[in-house]
Parts: structure tokens; sequence; C-alpha cells
């Protein structure tokens, strides 16, 4: 039992938050602020993650692979040289992805057991 999880054994259980940054530096490269930014606008506000907490998921990702920090800024930035761009790792993408195939199969059975409000019909 608990093989469901094999996948993801080697960077230990992904939160709730970290699949946050995850996703939205599967969009783009961005620095700390930006990360926060984006996950508040695609939560609608719902997640809020403080400076501390971001920086220790950063930290975590960083030394799980799963993001890497960016030597070069992007080209276009004549904002703060102290900042820090990342950008999400190959292994990263894969474990993000794992981690969103796991939330669909759970959604479906949600949706089997009419747990969910149809708002969308596919």
């Amino acid at each position: 039992m608990g093989t469901a999880q094999n996948t993801m054994d080697p960077y230990g259980p992904l939160t709730p938050a970290m699949f946050h940054v995850l996703l939205a530096l599967a969009g783009d490269d961005l620095h700390g602020y930006a990360i926060l930014k984006e996950v508040e606008l695609r939560t609608g506000g719902k997640v809020r993650l403080s400076t501390g907490t971001l920086y220790g998921i950063i930290k975590r990702l960083l030394n799980d692979g799963l993001i890497s920090e960016l030597r070069s800024r992007p080209a276009e930035s004549d904002d703060d040289e102290r900042r820090r761009y990342y950008r999400l790792t190959p292994q990263g993408r894969q474990v993000a992805a794992e981690e969103a195939e796991r939330m669909d199969e759970v959604l479906s059975i949600a949706r089997s057991r009419n747990l969910l409000k149809k708002t969308r019909t596919a």
C-alpha cells in the first residue's frame, strides 16, 4: 500500500503552496514578488503566500532540483538587480504534472459522487 505517491517520494510531500509556486513558474520565469502576485492572481486572492513562506518553499524546491535560479536576467529587465529569477526545471514540470494528474483523478471521483457543482459542461 501507499504506492500511489512513489513518483514524488524523492521530493517528499508536495504541499498546496508548493504546487501553487510550481504552477506559477510553469508559465514563465519569475522573481519572488512576481510569484506571490501570480499565485494571488490565479487563485482570485484565495491563496496569499507570505514572503517567509514563499522563500522557504523556494529554498526547498531549489534543494530538490524542481526549480533553478537563473544566472542571467531577462534582457528587458531594468529593475532591481538584487532580484533573483527562478525557472521550473524539467523535473519540476514532471512533478507538477504528476500532481495535476493526481488531483484530476480525485476530482473525477468527486464529480462521480455529485460533490461538485456543475459549472461547466464538457
